[in-house]
């Protein structure tokens, strides 16, 4: 006979394991890029928009560098600054990708083994701007190689966010200019 104990401990278990599966999802409705190319993705992209989430508020200046760890996954280190305080905040994860490499399809953990979901929804072909969401339709991202976009781009990668029925009113667009060239390496 089994202790109450050890049923608690599969209990967490479980409900952690189903939590997980959960946030590497991807928003009902979308779908990943097909014929990604990882090492063309690789490298540095600047953030140009976002939906607001705790982790990143009050940031600007954010830019995220992929380079390949030697398990086969993607290193990520996430830079950003917090204008106001002149503080800068860096966060290194990793990746791996969820279904076969030539999806966009990763999950992403920063903090020990939890994964978030990293869907790549809209890619352009020469690896310049991308929109990517999380698990669901809380995480947006607008990014793109240089710290800025054209605004055609930026509203067709709007459009295309909206479409898919993100809240793309709430988006923020973040700082990137003059103010960011301090603090970047």
């Amino acid at each position: 006979m089994r202790s109450s104990t050890t049923y608690s401990a599969l209990a967490v278990t479980l409900f952690a394991a189903t939590l997980s599966a959960g946030c590497t999802g991807i928003p009902e409705g979308t779908q990943a890029v097909k014929n990604f190319d990882l090492d063309a993705y690789l490298g540095r992209w600047y953030e140009i928009a976002r939906l607001d989430h705790s982790f990143e508020r009050g940031l600007d200046c954010v830019t995220a560098q992929y380079s390949l760890r030697d398990d086969g996954g993607v290193k990520v280190i996430n830079r950003g600054v917090n204008l106001e305080e002149g503080e800068l905040d860096v966060a290194e994860g990793k990746a791996y990708f969820v279904e076969d490499e030539n999806v966009g399809r990763l999950k992403v953990s920063f903090f020990g083994p939890f994964y978030g979901g990293y869907n790549i929804l809209e890619l352009d072909d020469n690896y310049q701007h991308v929109l990517i969401a999380g698990p669901n339709r809380d995480y947006l991202w607008i990014m793109a190689r240089t710290p800025t976009l054209e605004e055609e781009v930026y509203q067709r990668l709007v459009e295309r966010a909206n479409a898919l029925d993100f809240a793309t009113n709430d988006l923020i667009e973040v700082e990137q200019g003059q103010a960011c060239n301090p603090y970047r390496q």
